[in-house]
């Protein structure tokens, strides 16, 4: 983590030049939650609210101690909420951090090394000061899902969808059999920035920076991290494969769909791949399960971003994870989360939320549609990292995606886009 005073954040969103004193003095726990049988949570998967909903709820069923969850809406900038909670002494006891965020918290979250499940885990948020300050809910992955059914109609592979090649070749046959096959397009990707460009300046971007490598291989997020460079030949030929998946998606969604949009359309059959990680399948089973229903209940896969030869991983990690407020109610957070990693806990957790347990005891298996898929790239170590989480903070929504949409837009061809990536990202990393 780097090294930031917490005040500095707060006097640059204040506007103000006072120096704020005592970050801890300020972060009070949320309101209501100075009361040792209440615990706040701020969750950042507006998906599976009703699902952690029911975890609350059985909870103080059987402890007394009541958890209130608020869920923060798909698109909306959980760390800007949770900053205003904070100088307005209602930091949430529990709340989401993803990679990056942890910086804003600098010494003000809960070293959890001692807790029992923290020895049952690989995929904690550990800090090398601070210690384990995040608590792993699921393990998620990022690929290019597909319909199973429909490739196997289609006469494609998917294990050989490991180039670009591949790629051209997979979307031309799907294109030209569009009509038999039901598909409205070939590729559900969407590009819109505002409420989108957590998808494509984040997890999308993200696949330049790991598709293929090894999971500690750090080449391309080290190099982004030192003043905003990218390799500019690897970022040229992945500039070319979402180029294929612009020239191949739906045209009403490319730069005007919403996420709703894209995961109802891909559960509806429409497409045959869609951009969206292994968390749509809450809402296949959830939201969209009439609709997933009608159009069969199809297989349902991951493939790599492959835009170089042989790149055969998709990305997994934790997507974020739950952090505790030093000044919030820590005894009783810490013993929510202690149950949440216990049986009882994972239970909801796997079978009704649909996560993939990333603790090493859990013996429930996820009814959800990317379970199988992630299990199998997990036992064949095909699997890379989400490195796009140590890159600077607002990086991917600010900067990024509205490039990702002029590109979807028209507005640059292959290699101005690259360009465009490039200096967007030195600029981005020259600011303060």
């Amino acid at each position: 983590m780097k090294k930031r005073v917490c005040t500095i954040f707060l006097v640059a969103l204040l506007g103000i030049s006072t120096v704020l004193g005592g970050c801890a003095k300020n972060a009070k726990s949320t309101s209501g939650s100075s009361s040792d049988t209440t615990i706040h949570l701020l969750n950042g998967k507006s998906e599976v609210d009703a699902q952690l909903q029911t975890l609350a709820a059985a909870y103080e069923k059987e402890t007394g101690i009541q958890v209130v969850v608020e869920s923060i809406a798909a698109g909306v900038d959980a760390q800007a909420t949770l900053k205003g909670y904070y100088l307005s002494n209602q930091l949430p006891d529990i709340f989401v951090c993803e990679g990056a965020s942890f910086e804003n918290w600098e010494g003000l979250l809960v070293d959890m090394s001692d807790q029992e499940w923290a020895k049952k885990t690989e995929a904690a948020y550990v800090d090398s000061e601070y210690g384990t300050i995040g608590f792993p809910y699921t393990i998620e992955a990022i690929g290019l899902a597909y319909n199973a059914d429909i490739l196997a109609k289609a006469g494609i592979d998917p294990t050989k969808l490991t180039s670009l090649s591949a790629y051209q070749e997979a979307f031309a046959k799907l294109d030209s059999m569009k009509g038999e096959l039901g598909l409205t397009a070939v590729s559900g990707y969407c590009a819109e920035s505002e409420n989108l460009g957590w998808s494509s300046g984040n997890h999308i971007f993200g696949a330049y920076l790991d598709s293929g490598l090894d999971r500690d291989d750090t080449t391309y997020i080290d190099l982004l991290n030192d003043g905003g460079q990218i390799d500019v030949n690897r970022f040229q030929n992945y500039a070319n494969l979402i180029g294929l998946l612009q020239q191949y998606a739906d045209p009403a969604l490319l730069v005007n769909g919403t996420y709703e949009d894209q995961v109802k359309g891909f559960a509806s059959g429409k497409y045959a791949f869609v951009t969206q990680g292994s968390w749509i399948g809450a809402s296949l089973l959830g939201d969209y399960a009439s609709e997933y229903q009608s159009a069969g209940n199809f297989e349902i896969g991951m493939a790599p971003y492959a835009f170089e030869d042989g790149q055969d991983t998709i990305l997994t990690s934790a997507p974020s994870w739950w952090a505790v407020a030093k000044e919030g109610n820590v005894t009783e957070s810490e013993k929510f989360l202690a149950w949440c990693a216990s049986d009882a806990g994972q239970k909801i957790l796997v079978e009704e939320a649909g996560f993939v347990s990333p603790f090493t005891d859990c013996t429930y298996v996820a009814d959800d549609p990317f379970a199988q898929t992630i299990s199998d790239y997990i036992a064949a170590q095909k699997t890379s990292n989400w490195h796009w989480q140590n890159f600077k903070e607002g990086l991917g929504q600010d900067a990024l995606a509205p490039l990702f949409q002029a590109y979807a837009s028209g507005t640059y061809d292959s290699g101005s886009f690259t360009q465009a990536i490039s200096q967007a990202a030195a600029e981005y990393y020259a600011k303060e």
